[in-house]
């Protein structure tokens, strides 16, 4: 199978296994809004992004080690997923021996322990996944997402809807959702035959080590470019009504809508990541690079522009405003969040290039640089503007890193971009924020042309990548 044929079956298969349950997920904010105030929905957040900032350090970044050797035929799985669990096990004992320093955070009071257990059983289903998915068993790593998202949207609906758990219902929902996974794999898989302690040697360990401890700051930062606006939005000073715990809150559903735009690129980056391992040493890679690219930031503009064209009618589909209808106002600051979102997916296919080159140390750097930016412009927008400017720091964030990264990572694998038509597209995206967000005679008529427009300008890039992938 060539190369564009096996991104393309890779993309259908994670796609089957992954649109579905996600989709289900995105319903879990209505779920969240009738139950759950701003206040507590913002502890909810809040926890959820330290649970994420955690994940890395404890696994030791191991997801993408897995992937990195899992592919690569020159070492062992046994030896692989030995050396992970040995790694994830070590780094789970070290978050036990810290854990009196996490009740120092103010909104983990109360909740440090189902903390813990939140980022164990995450760790456990992440090591498991990865190494399902390098060793080609990508039917079953999809439909472990599909069960995954399942069994969470249910033990949501019982700890919240119907317990009544709020906060920690959520926590427990993930808990045992993830645990469940992590053993389905395990058992489903066989992992047990590939965990092998005569395996275990120091120089893989090593190896991984090397390869992924660069990525976790790059993670890190990441986690905290989001996790500072809601901190930033929740106790700084700024106008009223757009800070302080309720104004986190529903900045948070803003950014529900958002996901779905990172939703898509999740299902197709969790195929090409593992073509851009594969094809790291092809002789045209750097013409696949470009059509792949090519297609991939059009699908994204395409899918940004109904995003922000469509965000009334889903926010009002998404969001439940009967209980607390301060959540109704969280559509003003998606559009901005949408473009923010998409620039984090364009940053990411260019991570792909630093993971299949061996040049993580790459994306720390760029992503420091982001960090800085979002947490500089944040503490300026926030209290000029408090949601709205929060909203802004993120875009600016995620901007300055994919301009870094565009130049920087093309030295290493290169292709053109056609930069002329990745602004025009940027500007109409933000023209599409404000017609959106504003009422006035004619608007459907302007989000109609806009959203025309965009399919127009976009969708040969796509047509012709499909062209591609049936002639080959």
């Amino acid at each position: 199978m060539n190369k564009y044929k096996k991104l393309a079956s890779n993309t259908i298969i994670f796609a089957i296994g992954s649109f579905g349950s996600k989709i289900l997920l995105l319903f879990l904010t209505k779920l969240y809004t009738a139950n759950i105030n701003p206040a507590d929905n913002s502890t909810k957040e809040l926890l959820e992004i330290t649970a994420n900032f955690l994940i890395p350090i404890v696994t030791f970044s191991m997801a993408e080690a897995i992937i990195r050797f899992g592919l690569d035929r020159r070492y062992s799985g046994a030896r692989v997923y030995t050396s992970a669990c040995a790694i994830t096990g070590f780094g789970i004992l070290l978050l036990l021996a810290i854990s009196p320093m996490l009740s120092v955070l103010p909104y983990a009071d109360g909740y440090t322990w189902l903390l813990i257990g939140y980022v164990t059983a995450s760790s456990m289903r992440s090591v498991n996944s990865q190494f399902v998915r390098s060793q080609g068993m990508v039917k079953l790593f999809a439909f472990d997402g599909i069960l995954a998202t399942l069994t969470l949207f249910l033990f949501n609906v019982l700890f919240i809807a119907g317990l009544k758990l709020g906060v920690t219902g959520f926590m427990l929902s993930v808990i045992c959702s993830d645990l469940l996974s992590a053993i389905f794999l395990w058992v489903i898989a066989g992992l047990r035959r590939y965990l092998r302690p005569r395996e275990l040697k120091g120089s893989m360990v090593w190896n991984m080590l090397v390869f992924a401890v660069p990525l976790i700051p790059s993670t890190l930062l990441w986690t905290i470019t989001g996790f500072s606006d809601r901190i930033f939005i929740r106790y700084m000073p700024g106008p009223e009504g757009l800070v302080g715990e309720s104004a986190a809150g529903i900045y948070g559903i803003a950014s529900k809508i958002p996901n779905l735009i990172s939703m898509f690129s999740t299902i197709f980056f969790q195929a090409w990541n593992m073509s851009a391992i594969m094809e790291k040493d092809s002789k045209d890679r750097g013409r696949f690079y470009q059509r792949i690219f090519d297609a991939y930031a059009s699908f994204l503009f395409i899918a940004s522009a109904a995003m922000i064209v469509f965000v009334k009618p889903l926010s009002a589909l998404l969001i439940d405003t009967s209980q607390f209808p301060e959540y109704g106002t969280a559509y003003l600051y998606t559009p901005v969040l949408v473009a923010a979102v998409l620039m984090m997916c364009l940053n990411q296919f260019f991570s792909s290039v630093y993971t299949a080159t061996d040049h993580t140390s790459h994306s720390f750097w760029t992503s420091l640089i982001a960090a800085v930016v979002n947490i500089i412009l944040n503490v300026i927008l926030v209290l000029l503007f408090g949601i709205y400017g929060a909203a802004f720091a993120t875009f600016a964030s995620y901007f300055v890193s994919y301009y870094i990264r565009q130049k920087d990572a093309r030295r290493y694998i290169y292709f053109p971009i056609n930069q002329k038509k990745f602004y025009i597209n940027l500007a109409v995206l933000f023209v599409l924020g404000f017609i959106a967000t504003h009422e006035f005679p004619g608007q459907i008529l302007l989000l109609i042309l806009g959203m025309l427009f965009m399919l127009a300008f976009n969708f040969s890039a796509i047509i012709s990548t499909l062209k591609q992938i049936r002639s080959r």
